[in-house]
Formats: C-alpha cells, sequence, structure tokens
C-alpha cells in the first residue's frame, strides 16, 4: 500500500512539473502565454476593400501570414484578429493590402493596450 502511495504522489509530482514546463514553453498555437490580450476588432475605414492584413513583431520585422486568412473586409466593416506570434510581444507593425494594389504600413501599434484599431488611409 504504501509503494503504491509513493507511486501515486511521483506520478503527481511529475505532472505538475511538466505542466510547469509547459507554460513557460511557446504554445504550439503562436499564442503567448503571459495574460495579455492581443484580440483587436480592425474597422476598416480606408473607402476600399482591405484584401490582406499582416503584422510583425517590431524586435523581429517578420510578418506573418494574413491575419484575415484570405476574407476580405469591406469598407466599412470591421473583423476581429488575434495578432499574437507567440513570442509574447505587444508592439507591432501592420501592413494592409488594399484593393488597387495600394499597401499601408503602421508601425508600433501596441496590440496589448487597444481592443479597437481603425485603418485610414
Amino acid at each position: 500500500m504504501l509503494a503504491r502511495r509513493s507511486l501515486t504522489v511521483a506520478l503527481m509530482t511529475a505532472s505538475l512539473g511538466l505542466a510547469g514546463l509547459a507554460d513557460a514553453a511557446p504554445s504550439p498555437e503562436g499564442q503567448s502565454r503571459d495574460g495579455q490580450n492581443r484580440r483587436v476588432r480592425v474597422h476598416n475605414q480606408t473607402g476600399v476593400v482591405l484584401q490582406k492584413l499582416q503584422a510583425a513583431d517590431v524586435r523581429t520585422g517578420n510578418f506573418g501570414a494574413d491575419l484575415l486568412a484570405g476574407t476580405p473586409v469591406a469598407s466599412g466593416a470591421s473583423t476581429p484578429v488575434t495578432i499574437d506570434d507567440g513570442a509574447g510581444g505587444c508592439l507591432y507593425d501592420l501592413r494592409a493590402e488594399l484593393a488597387g494594389g495600394q499597401v499601408l504600413l503602421r508601425e508600433n501599434i501596441n496590440v496589448c493596450r487597444i481592443a479597437d484599431y481603425y485603418l485610414t488611409r
């Protein structure tokens, strides 16, 4: 009986230790685990369709995949996006591609501090 209890305690301790390691590691889904909300509603106020939206952590400058996942946003409409590469940063540059080929670059947007972003030309 004592051996079984010791094994149970050892397994629980190992499980808790692994859970702690999982919290320290980057999330496989690309989401930071620091409790910051990086969900932003992007409002398209450009007068034309927003075709593509990308974000780059200012520390790396590497733009990621299309945050709109190929779904354009009409002028006057909005859509929620999560701007998070999993590295724990809050400052991002946004690159927007509009219908007609115009590209807008907005720098140093603190996605941890805003809930809405109004994209204008």
